[in-house]
Parts: structure tokens; C-alpha cells; sequence
């Protein structure tokens, strides 16, 4: 009985690190259909039709998002939802992982300011519930499965395994209290090997065939006076655009409920907007990662102002596009946004520049996702740890800015259960 037991472990425990890898060659996948379809869109047919290329792709991608989401429903739904659903239930649905998968696409292949992360989750913790549930011989164990392909999903993602990891043992999955559960030893042995798995196929897949997430790794200068001095400034300017995105995100919920009986118009009119920034403003389109290294070789010759501006409106052009239709996640705009008004507040200070971006960013995520530990742990992946003090400063005061009692109630609303059949709108 007790061999018995000690080889159920072992199966499960490569059955967790074989999950990790399903989860982090499907990350890959994702990134990598979602490379191809940009250049086919972007780069294949632009050249036809001129400046005003953005504004026609845009609104067609608004149509066919919204053909979609009436014929399928609202998918994906946000990242918060997947994990408080994941927490609350011990699992996921996963009878439309399919029209969940091309949902997750769709936005960011017709230039949409929103993250892959969201629509990724989703279909991951569909998958290991799935497995989950044909893996009962397990006992309680099984129920680890979905948050363990959540939490390696998060990391091969992000590239940052400790906020997967972060992520994975926060909170309190349904089955954690009483008989039966599942010890903590247990669990972090269970995310490490799930978070192994993610990142070797990851990076190995990046590595042999391409692909990945092109975002920069910024190296940590010496601190000055110059930086002390313009601290608290950077910290007051980032925690300034995670406030704008807090409230413009819950007015534009609201607007969107406006909507509710006009599916396709809702996308179409985002597009349009969306268009119409890309067509001034470039930079706000797409999700950030390729253009932050695109920013990263052009910022000093193009104007504090217009980097201000740039990081401000990617702010907006986002938050409408995670509620009007546009689904996705917010992390990899928002970053993006972080480092445009970086780099304009460093050539406005004249301080060091990576310290600009490590302290505003640092501010404006920890002002969106009011954890400032999960916001410094996230920053990782393109941030050194040298910078972890400031950050973790700049995240705190960022998630501390009080937010207007509407917003607070709208944001209270997130992770229950919501309808995704817009066909019933």
C-alpha cells in the first residue's frame, strides 16, 4: 500500500511537470501564431492601402471580433475571472477551449492594446481541468493540476517564475480547508515542477525555433543624486497613470454596458478609436512588447511630450479595449505605457534613464493590481532585481492611492460570475 502510494506521487508529480510543458509549449504557440498573423496583417497588406491603414484594419478586426463573439459569446474572460473562478471552484470549463483559443487571437492580431495573458489562462486551466478530472486515482492531489498549468502558464508567459509561483499560492482553492486537503509542501513542490516544465519548453522552443515575447531586459545603473532627487516625482507621475487606468477602465465598463444590446457595433467602434490613435500615435496599438523594443533605440530623439502623451493615451486606448469588446489582458500594454512616460520623464529630468522606467512603471502596475509584491515580482521580467527597492516603493505608493467608491465597487464585481453568451444581449 504504501509502494502503491509512493509510485501514485511519482506519476503525479511527472504528470504535473509534463502539464508545465503542454502549458508552456501552448504559451509558445499562441505567441507565435499571433507573430505570424501580425506580419501578414501588418506587414503584408499595409503597404496597398496607405496611412490610413490602421483605421480600415482596425474597424474590419472590430467586425470580425464581433461576428465572433455573437455567434460564440464573450470570450476570453479576464485573467482575474479565470483565477477566481480557478480559486473558487477547484477548475475551469473546458467544453470551448476551441472558441476560447481563436477569441484570445483574434484582438491581438488586428493591432488590439491588449496582453495575450488573459485568453492564455483561460484555455490552460480549461486543459488541466479536463486532465484533472481523468486523473482521480490521484485522489484530492488532481485538483492541483489547474492551478498548476495557471500558475506555469503565468511564468513561461511572463519569463518571471516567481510571479507565477506568487500567483499559484496566494488564496485559497475550494477543497483547501478540512479533511483532505492539500498540504503546502505539497503545493509548492507541485508549482515548482509545474513552473520547470513551462519555462524549458518555453525557452527551449524560443530558442530552437523562434518566436517568444521580444520584451527588453534593462540593465541597473549606478543611483545618484540626480535620481534621488526626481524619486518621488516619478513615483507621483506613474501612480497617476495606474489611477487613470483604474478609473477609465470602470467608466468605460460602464459605458460599454451600453452597449449590451449591440454586440457588433461595440468592437467596431473600439476599432475605429483604435484606428484612428495608431494612425497618430503608433505606438498605441498592439500589445508592447515589440514596440518597447522598438522604443528602446528611438525614445531620445522623439520629444518628453510626445512620450507623455504616447504612455497616457496607450493608458485609454487600452482600458477601451479590454471592455469594448477587445478582450484581453492589461499587463503587457500597461507596462509599455510605463516605459514611454519613463523615458519622457527622463529626458525632462535628465536622470538615469532605466532608473525612470523601473520607478514609473513600477508605480503605474502596482497602481493597477493593488498587490505591490505581485507588481515587483511581475517587473522582473524586464527589470533587474538591483532595481527591486525602488520599485517595490514606487508599487507601494502606487497601490495605495485611493481610488473614487464607483470604481471600488466596479472593481469589487470582478471574478464573479458573469454571463459569456452575448447571443442572450
Amino acid at each position: 500500500m504504501g509502494s502503491a502510494k509512493v509510485v501514485n506521487r511519482l506519476v503525479f508529480i511527472l504528470s504535473v511537470i509534463l502539464t508545465g510543458a503542454i502549458a508552456g509549449f501552448f504559451v509558445w504557440l499562441v505567441l507565435f501564431v499571433m507573430d505570424v498573423g501580425l506580419t501578414l496583417v501588418w506587414d503584408g497588406l499595409s503597404s496597398w492601402f496607405g496611412r490610413f491603414y490602421p483605421v480600415l484594419m482596425c474597424v474590419v478586426g472590430g467586425i470580425v471580433i464581433g461576428l465572433f463573439a455573437r455567434r460564440f459569446g464573450n470570450y476570453p474572460e479576464d485573467l482575474r475571472t479565470v483565477m477566481a473562478k480557478v480559486k473558487r471552484d477547484g477548475g475551469y470549463d473546458y467544453d470551448k477551449l476551441g472558441r476560447m483559443s481563436v477569441a484570445a487571437v483574434l484582438p491581438l492580431v488586428f493591432g488590439g492594446s491588449v496582453g495575450p495573458e488573459a485568453g492564455l489562462t483561460g484555455v490552460i486551466a480549461g486543459l488541466c481541468t479536463w486532465a484533472g478530472q481523468r486523473m482521480r486515482r490521484f485522489g484530492s492531489d488532481f485538483r492541483e493540476l489547474t492551478e498548476a498549468g495557471v500558475t506555469a502558464t503565468l511564468s513561461a508567459l511572463f519569463t518571471a517564475p516567481l510571479y507565477g509561483f506568487a500567483s499559484g499560492m496566494g488564496g485559497r482553492t475550494a477543497g483547501d480547508s478540512g479533511e483532505g486537503s492539500t498540504p503546502r509542501w505539497v503545493k509548492v513542490v507541485v508549482y515548482a515542477c509545474a513552473i520547470a516544465g513551462a519555462l524549458a519548453a518555453m525557452l527551449l522552443l524560443t530558442h530552437y525555433v523562434g518566436g517568444g515575447l521580444p520584451l527588453p531586459h534593462y540593465e541597473w545603473d549606478v543611483v545618484g543624486t540626480d535620481e534621488l532627487v526626481w524619486l518621488v516625482p516619478l513615483i507621483l507621475i506613474g501612480a497617476l497613470a495606474g489611477w487613470l487606468f483604474c478609473v477609465s477602465d470602470a467608466l468605460l465598463s460602464r459605458v460599454s454596458g451600453k452597449f449590451s444590446d449591440r454586440p457588433l457595433l461595440k468592437p467596431v467602434v473600439a476599432g475605429a478609436v483604435l484606428g484612428v490613435c495608431g494612425v497618430v500615435l503608433p505606438f498605441t496599438m498592439f500589445s508592447g512588447e515589440s514596440q518597447a523594443v522598438e522604443l528602446d533605440s528611438l525614445w531620445t530623439g522623439m520629444g518628453a511630450a510626445l512620450l507623455l502623451v504616447m504612455g497616457f493615451v496607450k493608458i485609454l486606448v487600452t482600458a477601451m479595449c479590454v471592455n469594448m469588446g477587445w478582450r484581453g489582458g492589461h499587463f503587457f500594454p500597461t507596462i509599455f505605457a510605463g516605459i514611454s512616460i519613463g523615458y519622457g520623464m527622463a529626458l525632462l529630468s535628465g536622470a538615469d534613464p532605466v532608473f525612470c522606467l523601473c520607478t514609473v512603471t513600477a508605480a503605474l502596475v502596482g497602481g493597477v493590481m493593488r498587490k505591490p509584491l505581485m507588481a515587483v515580482l511581475l517587473l522582473f521580467l524586464c527589470f533587474p532585481l538591483l532595481a527591486a527597492i525602488p520599485m517595490a516603493l514606487a508599487a507601494f505608493v502606487g497601490s495605495r492611492i485611493p481610488l473614487p467608491s464607483w470604481v471600488s465597487e466596479a472593481e469589487g464585481e470582478i471574478g464573479k460570475p458573469e454571463s459569456v453568451d452575448a447571443r442572450r444581449l
